[in-house]
């Protein structure tokens, strides 16, 4: 967790006196997509997006990283996105954006440098096909053998089942419930 950003939403005051409902929702919804996302995410890399080591699992280009290389931090943006929006902190979601975007941006040139270390010529054929952040225009890419995503989640291990991916995402579902609580309580003193 970003720590000096959460806390930055939690402590910082609203620079509005009052926040539209219209605003406070785009804000949850933001929250919501990144969510999501991570969700989709999730279903398609499975438990190990949550290692802090340099275990590898397969190479996953299905879901959405057949659209992009990096859905996961993509989610976790719009996430903090939406709880700075949520907040009445609007001038905070591009900081938000800049911040995490220098993070993610060392951290995946490392996890590059060892995919394409470990997974050599399949890996980098990955690349040339799938971006970093933004989407192509186009229709869906299959798996590398071709395969439809249900082909390529039999073969590849991952989580097949709504229960297997919120238990794996517990944590950022439970952040999120917290988080939200606490702007509640911020809102109300």
């Amino acid at each position: 967790m970003p720590l000096p950003i959460a806390l930055a939403i939690l402590l910082i005051p609203s620079s509005e006196t009052s926040r539209s409902t219209a605003e406070i929702l785009f804000g949850v919804g933001l929250t919501a997509a990144g969510e999501l996302i991570r969700l989709w995410s999730v279903r398609h890399i499975g438990v190990v997006s949550r290692t802090r080591s340099e275990r590898l699992g397969p190479l996953i280009d299905t879901g959405p990283f057949a659209y992009v290389r990096n859905p996961l931090y993509i989610g976790n943006v719009l996430l903090w996105v939406g709880f700075a929006v949520t907040a009445g902190l609007l001038w905070l979601a591009p900081i938000v954006v800049v911040v995490l975007g220098l993070e993610y941006h060392w951290i995946v040139r490392w996890e590059e440098a060892l995919l394409t270390a470990r997974l050599g010529e399949r890996y980098r054929s990955y690349l040339g096909r799938v971006p970093r952040w933004i989407p192509r225009q186009g229709g869906w890419a299959t798996g590398s053998r071709g395969e439809s995503s249900a082909e390529a989640d039999r073969h590849s291990g991952r989580p097949g089942t709504t229960a297997q991916v919120l238990f794996s995402e517990r944590g950022t579902l439970i952040a999120i419930g917290v988080g939200y609580l606490l702007l509640w309580t911020k809102a109300r003193f």
